[in-house]
C-alpha cells in the first residue's frame, strides 16, 4: 500500500517515475542543495512515487570540446547510465546553487554530455529539431544568497530561463516549473527548515 504523506503534504493523484538530480559540483558537500534533493526524494517516496537519485558531482565525464564530439561522439559510461534514467523518468527535478548568475559549470557540462543529438533530440533538414523527451515534466530548484524577487525582477532570472527554455523545453520537457530558495544570506534555521519542508511537500505531490 502507498505510504501516507506527513503533515499537510498534498496527496498525489497518480504515481510517477521521478529522477532527482543534485547539480551541486561538490562531491563531498552536505549543504542545502543536498538537503533539498533529499527532501524532494523523501517526499516523493512517501507519496508512493518511484524515485531515482543522481549526484552530478559523483559522475565521471569530460567536457564536450567540439561540435563533432557533441553531435557524433559517444557519451561516457556514467552518462549513458544517466540517460537510461532520464528516459525512464516522466518527471525530472534539478537542484543547483546559483553561481555567477547561472548554473555551475559542471552542471552545464553534464547537460551537454547527456542531452546529445540522437538521444534528446534530432536535427531536421529544416525547421526546429525533433524532440525525444516529450511527455515529461520538470521542476528546477535554485538556491541563492539574494532574495528571489531581486533575481527575478532585477536580474530577470536569465540563468534560470536559459535552463528552462533553451535546454529542458528544447528537448521536450513541458511544463517546466521552478522554485527559487533565495535570501539565504540572512536566513535562519527556522526559515530554511520551512523551505525544506515546502520542497518535501512538492516531492510528495510530484509537482
Amino acid at each position: 500500500s502507498r505510504p501516507a504523506c506527513r503533515g499537510s503534504c498534498e496527496k498525489p493523484r497518480m504515481t510517477r517515475r521521478i529522477l532527482v538530480l543534485n547539480g551541486h559540483p561538490d562531491p563531498d558537500g552536505a549543504g542545502l542543495c543536498r538537503a533539498l534533493a533529499d527532501a524532494y526524494s523523501d517526499g516523493a517516496t512517501e507519496g508512493g512515487h518511484a524515485v531515482r537519485r543522481i549526484d552530478v558531482a559523483k559522475l565521471a565525464f569530460d567536457l564536450v570540446r567540439s561540435q563533432a564530439d557533441f553531435e557524433k561522439g559517444g557519451a561516457p559510461a556514467d552518462i549513458v547510465a544517466v540517460q537510461e534514467s532520464i528516459r525512464w523518468a516522466d518527471h525530472l527535478v534539478v537542484v543547483f546553487p546559483l553561481w555567477l548568475g547561472d548554473m555551475p559549470a559542471l552542471l552545464k557540462a553534464f547537460f551537454e554530455q547527456a542531452l546529445r543529438p540522437g538521444f534528446a533530440f534530432s536535427y531536421r533538414a529544416s525547421g526546429f529539431p525533433e524532440t525525444h523527451l516529450k511527455g515529461r515534466s520538470a521542476r528546477v530548484i535554485v538556491t541563492m544568497g539574494m532574495p528571489a524577487f531581486v533575481y527575478r525582477w532585477y536580474f530577470r532570472a536569465h540563468g534560470l530561463k536559459n535552463l528552462k527554455r533553451n535546454i529542458l523545453r528544447f528537448v521536450g520537457y513541458s511544463p517546466v516549473r521552478d522554485t527559487i530558495v533565495g535570501g539565504l544570506g540572512s536566513a535562519d534555521r527556522t526559515r530554511i527548515a520551512r523551505r525544506i519542508e515546502e520542497i518535501r511537500r512538492l516531492g510528495c505531490a510530484a509537482a
